[in-house]
């Protein structure tokens, strides 16, 4: 056996995301499904009529849990086929009900079922890290919803905004995501038995031709694994959109996450706003008073893969022939688990950093006064005009002081001495210059619509799912 460390081990599991994700897509998890697929099976093909006894499903359920991994692998090495290598371990230790496992049904009643009761459990830990994050945002956003800030658009100083109005576009990008992931869960749908090709013929075999009864054992089979839809039709496996519509909503998750990444990283370099830094955290083995923004940038390197991903399931969708092909497998395997590991990790890490971020009020206010004499240009050329000036006039004025003082930042380096310019110049001797160098005259209605976007989104939002925001912290490994 080759020892520890001298094989690859995937780095989700290892460095990023959470024990409950991780379990999820875990071996104990999948095929204790499978176990707990094939005795709702059982119990229901027993009510309707099947010869099945008590003694059989008690044996059932006695192991779900008890599974033998190794003589699993044994049973898989011999036969090629990984369904029937579990049909044969629970035999074993079930032996009674051996002859009756998997009556009926074909590989995919256990595979596809599982797939869908996996992702949609790993749906219901996405959603309730979600909550959290945007819980945290709008508490963020309400702490900072007057503290003016300078906007930005092509990444060049604009008008300003508010450092809370800033954090309700992170917070609303989250809020969609969110009800893209209760749609995707509101309207997952069970395969259950739909037999080889989708036909149900061998259900209709085993139940003598009964119609009724094929269509009775697929509404039970699915009762009894919590799912209130069926998929009205389907090949031999359930629709593979469905992955694609799944995968494609972790995408928009993964570039909510990439715009907030972004948006922190730039404003570290400003060094207006930071992630949280560890009191022993080291941000370069060279430079030692570098504090870089490693969370997230993990976030983003993980958005990345989370949105590359999204292609396979896409492509898998297309790709399948007639009733099926096993070319979705492999890919499944891979794209399916690591996507959902891989939102759990941002998410987990997002909730971190918006818990710690940090806030430079002396920064923030010294890039807004830099910029401010340009923004308050339009007031003083309207003052100036209703005090009696020339519009055309004063705006050429305005126009010359704003070149020069523009060349003294740029050129020489010196702080914008706009205002001292103006005041200097008589034609503007009648404007309070003072007065509108008033940062919150320029904000807008930013502060109002912090407290409307908490009023109409997050607090019905928060009333509908805050009962979902129960959720460990994933801790950060490294």
């Amino acid at each position: 056996m080759k020892q520890k460390y001298q094989t690859y081990e995937n780095p989700l599991i290892q460095r990023y995301s959470s024990d409950e994700m991780s379990h999820i897509f875990s071996p104990a998890y999948k095929f204790g499904s499978w176990r707990r697929l094939w005795l709702a099976l059982a119990k229901s093909e027993q009510k309707l009529g099947i010869k099945i006894s008590d003694k059989q499903l008690k044996q059932m359920e006695a192991n779900l849990d008890n599974i033998d991994f190794v003589k699993a692998a044994e049973y898989e090495k011999k036969f090629r086929h990984d369904v029937m290598a579990h049909v044969h371990t629970f035999g074993d230790v079930a032996p009674d009900a051996a002859p009756i496992i998997h009556l009926g049904a074909t590989s995919a009643f256990v595979g596809d079922n599982t797939d869908l009761i996996q992702m949609r459990a790993a749906l219901e830990l996405v959603r309730s890290r979600l909550v959290k994050v945007i819980d945290l945002l709008a508490k963020f956003a309400k702490k900072h919803k007057k503290m003016p800030t300078l906007g930005y658009t092509h990444y060049q100083p604009a008008q300003l905004t508010t450092v809370g109005k800033r954090a309700t576009l992170w917070c609303y990008d989250f809020v969609t995501d969110l009800q893209e992931v209760q749609h995707r869960l509101e309207t997952i749908v069970f395969r259950s038995c739909k037999g080889t090709t989708g036909t149900q013929a061998s259900f209709l075999e085993l139940f003598d031709g009964n119609h009724s009864k094929v269509k009775r054992l697929e509404k039970m089979v699915a009762k009894e694994m919590g799912f209130g839809e069926i998929s009205p039709v389907s090949g031999q496996t359930y629709n593979r959109k469905i992955d694609a519509n799944i995968t494609a909503t972790l995408g928009c998750i993964a570039q909510s996450a990439h715009k907030f990444c972004n948006d922190m990283r730039l404003l570290a370099n400003l060094k207006q706003m930071e992630e949280p830094f560890g009191k022993n955290q080291i941000g370069s083995s060279a430079m030692a008073y570098k504090r870089n923004p490693m969370r997230c940038e993990r976030m983003t390197s993980l958005a990345r893969y989370v949105i590359s991903l999204t292609t396979s399931p896409a492509m898998t969708a297309a790709e399948q022939w007639f009733e099926r092909t096993l070319d979705d497998s492999a890919n499944k395997r891979l794209s399916i688990p690591e996507a959902f590991l891989a939102i759990d990790s941002i998410l987990g890490i997002m909730a971190n950093v918006v818990d710690g971020m940090v806030v430079y009020p002396k920064v923030i206010e010294a890039a807004v006064n830099a910029e401010l004499p340009f923004m308050a240009t339009e007031n003083i050329l309207m003052a100036a005009v209703q005090a009696g000036g020339d519009r055309q006039v004063l705006h050429e004025l305005i126009r010359q002081h704003s070149m020069d003082a523009a060349a003294e930042v740029k050129m020489k380096g010196k702080p914008n001495d706009l205002i001292e310019r103006l005041q200097k110049d008589q034609a503007f001797a009648s404007v309070n210059l003072k007065d509108v160098m008033q940062a919150n005259k320029y904000i807008g209605r930013s502060p109002e619509q912090v407290d409307d976007f908490i009023e109409d989104v997050i607090k019905p939002t928060m009333k509908k799912f805050r009962k979902y925001a129960k959720v460990a912290d994933v801790e950060l490994k490294v």
